[in-house]
């Protein structure tokens, strides 16, 4: 039965013949009816009410005690009514005071006469920071600059300052940098040089001096001799000063500061100039190797006099094997600090620069003793063919070099995991945190040199986050606030207030195990926690 006004149980003649006039009544078929045109030998619930209806069956006292019977109960709900978020709902939010002076053009000065909030900080070891009603701020900026209309005007008029601010701050830097590049930079840069004094860059700035060396006195033995192992042992000697040249830019880059286009740095630089020295490698000595040995077997010719070259291949055999013994010992160093084996240091690339050293060292030797082989018995046969296939061996180890410093920096430079057992102590301590309830596509990354970022999404608990937040609070005080909430108004206020702190216990939460997982593993240098 559906009616279109309230029924009402009123000691009134007229009303519920009123009220009934507009009831409809429904059949099964889903066809209505007036009660007026209805059929006499309809059956008994339409019939009763088309009797009350009318009147003509029953008296007043019988239609009384038919609404008395069965009345109508009506429950109403109380709902905070559903709000846009527009400027309307946020006018009495909180607003800091630097976003008060940026956003309405106000001064420090105007703020003093506002109302000031404290508002607790959610980091344990920060103090209560100020903030205001952005209703007062929008009041106090209307007085300030008497319309709407005159703050957007002063709004962009900041807007086009500051653009041209922009501007002439960019060109002032690039005429800087102008300058600094025509008369020099004077500016004393005593870091980047600190770097090749210690570490890898000493093992590279080594390494340079002894190769140039090399490179110089085995230029001349080829000279002398026409000898194509020795050219290829020349060639090799270039090959690794010009790589570890390249590594020295490399090592001074990746020593810049972040700027906003590189928030994570410059330390992959490392790796590029290492993969850069390994296509290098192959490029210049492999390639000249093999093609001179090729050479030398087609076109045979008879060589003059070894003993020099012997000599000079002794010597490059001294100083090679010196650079050796300083990269060995500098990667032992770094690997016994990491915890790593003196192999897995090397294959896992964690210092290309010394890896590189050390792998070209490590070949240099071997083709040293290769191209003395080969050139001894070319000296006890007569044959250059000797000669000419000791140019291919060295060419060929150059290559194999190569190849595993490409390998090993691309791998790095794409972003490989770390190792299982460290990515299994993070996870676990995460786990084991009582405000963590399951955490979720954990990943750890090797960002190179040490650098960890490590990313999981958590699922918090929000039942320990808001006992943590109660045992900061005076319970009494609160059961008291709860005692006093009368209003829809009051109760949505009291929500609102300790809603936020919350949230700030959350990210206090959040900060605290970030925090954790760097003390754990001081690799991690970036922690991301996805909140779900």
């Amino acid at each position: 039965m559906k009616s279109g006004s309230l029924f009402c149980a009123l000691p009134c003649n007229r009303l519920p013949v009123q009220l009934m006039s507009q009831v409809r009544v429904y059949t099964s078929n889903g066809q209505k009816k007036d009660l007026g045109s209805e059929d006499k030998n309809v059956s008994t619930p339409e019939d009763s009410v088309r009797k009350v209806g009318t009147g003509r069956d029953t008296g007043n006292a019988d239609q009384k005690q038919t609404f008395l019977k069965e009345p109508i109960q009506v429950k109403v709900k109380a709902v905070l009514k559903k709000r846009e978020y527009g400027p309307k709902y946020t006018q009495n939010n909180f607003i800091t005071g630097v976003r008060a002076i940026n956003e309405f053009c106000l001064k420090s000065s105007d703020l003093d006469q506002l109302r000031k909030i404290k508002r607790r900080s959610p980091h344990d070891d920060t103090e209560t920071f100020t903030v205001y009603l952005r209703s007062d701020v929008e009041a106090k900026s209307l007085e300030v600059w008497g319309s709407p209309e005159a703050l957007a005007r002063e709004r962009k008029r900041r807007k086009e300052a500051e653009i041209k601010y922009r501007e002439n701050l960019f060109r002032n830097q690039r005429l800087l940098k102008e300058y600094r590049e025509f008369f020099g930079n004077t500016k004393p840069r005593s870091s980047a040089a600190a770097m090749f004094f210690k570490g890898p860059g000493k093992v590279v700035m080594v390494a340079i001096c002894i190769n140039g060396l090399n490179f110089f006195f085995k230029l001349l033995a080829w000279v002398y001799t026409g000898s194509a192992s020795m050219f290829s042992e020349a060639i090799h000697s270039l090959a690794d000063t010009c790589n570890q040249a390249l590594l020295a830019l490399g090592i001074s880059q990746s020593a810049r500061t972040p700027d906003p286009s590189h928030p994570y740095g410059f330390t992959n630089m490392r790796y590029i100039a290492s993969l850069i020295s390994g296509v290098g490698i192959f490029m210049m000595g492999a390639g000249l190797s093999w093609y001179h040995g090729i050479m030398g077997l087609l076109h045979p010719h008879p060589i003059e006099s070894l003993l020099w070259a012997y000599c000079i291949l002794a010597g490059s055999l001294v100083s090679e094997g010196a650079t050796l013994l300083v990269a060995i010992n500098e990667i032992r160093r770094s690997a016994r600090a990491k915890g790593l084996s003196f192999y897995q240091y090397v294959v896992q690339s964690r210092d290309p620069s010394t890896n590189v050293v050390l792998l070209e060292d490590a070949a240099a030797v071997l083709s040293v003793a290769v191209a003395a082989t080969c050139m001894g018995l070319t000296s006890l046969t007569g044959n250059p063919y000797y000669d000419s296939v000791g140019s291919l061996g060295v060419g060929t180890l150059l290559g194999t070099v190569s190849a595993f410093l490409i390998y090993t920096n691309t791998e790095a430079l794409l972003g490989r995991s770390i190792q299982p057992e460290q990515l299994q102590r993070l996870t676990e301590l995460l786990e084991s945190d009582p405000v963590v309830r399951a955490i979720h596509d954990v990943k750890a990354t090797d960002m190179g040199m040490s650098k960890v970022r490590f990313k999981a999404e958590v699922d918090f608990d929000g039942r320990v986050v808001t006992r943590s937040y109660l045992e900061k609070q005076d319970i009494e005080q609160l059961l008291q606030e709860i005692q006093q909430v009368k209003t829809l108004e009051e109760l949505e206020a009291f929500m609102l207030k300790h809603g936020e702190n919350i949230i700030d216990t959350l990210g206090a939460e959040v900060d605290r195990l970030e925090k954790d997982l760097k003390q754990r593993n001081p690799d991690v240098r970036h922690v991301d926690l996805e909140i779900l």
